[in-house]
């Protein structure tokens, strides 16, 4: 006789998460029965629709978690403050992140490959682009990705935080490939992050098991009320276990954010990956990772003994100390705007972790503050990136002075900081919009980045970490050098000679709009309409590299725009957010 009964769940409260992984479902068979001409539309308005839905559901059920936690099936999903308040900014950076990744230049041209499996430089992947073919199955990728981030900083099940670390992790590994530039670089990302990824989600999983062992559960109150009477437990007098279990447990969730000495796939992966999934992920996933941190530390302190307690706190001292000395040091000498903004992202993990030492209520606000703040500022500054791109003309042609049409002769993102050179003068509108981006991530005042930063110092100082809320403080100064160089470089710096006429041989080192730059023909398909290989010597001869900023569609100039007022406004403005933020900064086990 089976004896097994469902257990009840409350649907409305699990509806941030459901409405999201229903709707990757649901994109995922449109993919198989939508012709190709609509899929496209339908896949973004899904989306959108989708991630939306989702912030307003975390809208309405904030009202029920006033009186007490929401538990579900258990414990496997609980329904916080704090957890719905990581929900809203995990939900709102993807939007913004989704629009970035719909945008198109003017040639209808998105940052994907049109098959990610084909091998480059074949004839195969030459054929997939002549046909036009696009990769619509990004869109339910990235919902499933997100369900995961959702889902990740709102369990209070080991396991389950681990069902959803994988499902957010996944997606990412196959859209890092996707890139439709420099396609080696962007295999070899994806590669990096999932063997990495792999090795840290085994360690994570041997935590969970080592956890197990020593409480007999995998439910963090369960494994708090162990701690609180070991003799509960057969192995509840063995602490070590614990201990080891959590630095496990740890280390997998702090590969997740990006911090020292589990940063070294952070670079590569920024740099390889498409630009627009670069952004997703530096914002969405760090939120929804420090999300569920937060939640493992701040629950288990509560039957931390003090010599378990002096332990952790020693040893996240230690990762706060090393990431910020690492973030910024390495940041001051990178020459790749993508690869100065994924240090830029480690040196922000460490500030994160400052705030989190204290395991207190004002730490959590000011973590929540920041995760939005830091998630509006990258997203953006990554949607400028995209816009900025190398750039073929023919001998005698001018780049001229502004913004220009796509002639469909576009490369990949001009990454390299010497090509920023001047660019303030063809784009000043997006450029303002680049610098106010970084002056955030620096923690310049009236921008959100400066409230965020000192929310997270002035909760180390009121938990007695002075040293390290002081060893912030100056890290963040030193962060402020490789912001204000790039500001300087693309304002007040005069852009190299890029307007001569004479012909350059392709293949040759030529100094373009701003700096160096390799010139090489647009593989067939890519030039303009009628290319064909025997025109390529031809071409060759009389083709240049310039750097230029290619039309949008629209979808990214308002995610830019969209950014840079929440940037200003939170700087501006902050009391209504940072009041949410204390009511989200609550544990009610």
């Amino acid at each position: 006789m089976n004896d097994f009964v469902a257990p009840p769940i409350d649907w409305a409260a699990v509806s941030p998460v459901l409405v999201v992984l229903a709707a990757g479902v649901l994109g995922v068979l449109l993919e198989a029965f939508l012709p190709a001409r609509a899929r496209r539309g339908t896949q973004v308005t899904l989306a959108l629709a989708a991630l939306g839905g989702s912030l307003v559901a975390v809208a309405l059920l904030w009202p029920r978690v006033a009186d007490g936690a929401v538990s579900v099936v258990g414990g496997s999903y609980l329904l916080t403050p704090f957890g719905l308040g990581v929900q809203a900014v995990v939900a709102i950076c993807a939007i913004l992140g989704v629009l970035v990744v719909a945008d198109r230049t003017s040639t209808g041209q998105d940052a994907f490959a049109p098959s990610a499996a084909a091998v480059p430089g074949t004839s195969y992947e030459d054929a997939t682009r002549r046909a036009g073919l696009q990769q619509t199955e990004i869109y339910p990728l990235l919902l499933f990705s997100t369900g995961g981030m959702l889902l990740f900083p709102a369990t209070d099940d080991l396991m389950v935080m681990f069902v959803a670390l994988e499902v957010l992790s996944l997606p990412l590994y196959v859209l890092c490939a996707t890139a439709r530039r420099r396609r080696l670089l962007s295999q070899e990302a994806a590669f990096k992050y999932f063997l990495l990824g792999a090795f840290a989600s085994a360690l994570f999983i041997f935590g969970v098991a080592l956890v197990y062992g020593f409480s007999g559960s995998v439910r963090l109150q369960e494994v708090v009320a162990v701690l609180a009477e070991p003799s509960v437990s057969p192995l509840g007098t063995m602490p070590a276990l614990v201990v080891v279990g959590l630095l496990l447990v740890l280390t997998g969730l702090l590969f997740k954010i990006g911090a020292a000495p589990f940063h070294t796939w952070t670079p590569d992966v920024y740099q390889g990956a498409p630009t627009p999934v670069t952004g997703f992920m530096a914002a969405c996933t760090k939120a929804a990772a420090v999300g569920a941190l937060v939640r493992v530390l701040f629950t288990l302190a509560n039957g931390f003994d003090p010599a378990l307690r002096h332990d952790v706190e020693v040893a996240l001292w230690s990762v706060a100390i090393l990431t910020m000395l690492v973030g910024t040091v390495a940041g001051a000498v990178q020459t790749d705007v993508k690869r100065l903004l994924g240090y830029s992202s480690i040196a922000h993990a460490g500030f994160l972790l400052v705030g989190v030492v204290g395991f207190g209520e004002r730490g959590s606000a000011a973590v929540l503050f920041y995760l939005l703040a830091y998630g509006l500022a990258t997203i953006g500054a990554f949607a400028v990136v995209t816009l900025v791109r190398e750039r073929t003309v023919t001998a005698g042609e001018r780049p001229g002075d502004g913004p220009v049409p796509d002639d469909g002769v576009v490369l990949g993102e001009a990454t390299r900081l010497a090509q920023w050179a001047g660019l303030g003068r063809r784009a000043p509108w997006l450029v303002a919009a680049f610098s106010l981006f970084l002056l955030s991530m620096a923690g310049i005042p009236l921008t959100a980045g400066f409230l965020a930063k000192f929310g997270v110092f002035s909760a180390a100082v009121d938990a007695g970490a002075w040293p390290l809320a002081l060893l912030g403080v100056l890290a963040s100064a030193v962060s402020v050098f490789f912001y204000v160089r790039v500001i300087v470089l693309t304002v007040l710096t005069p852009p190299a000679d890029a307007d001569d006429g004479a012909a350059t041989p392709a293949g040759t080192e030529v100094s373009g709009a701003g700096g160096t730059a390799r010139t090489d023909v647009a593989p067939s398909g890519t030039g303009g309409p009628g290319g064909t290989a025997t025109e390529a010597p031809a071409r060759a001869a009389a083709t240049r590299t310039v750097v230029t900023v290619v039309g949008s569609r629209g979808p990214a100039a308002v995610a830019i725009a969209l950014c840079a007022a929440g940037v200003l406004l939170l700087g501006l403005f902050p009391a209504g957010m940072l009041d949410l933020a204390q009511q989200a900064a609550q544990f009610r086990p």
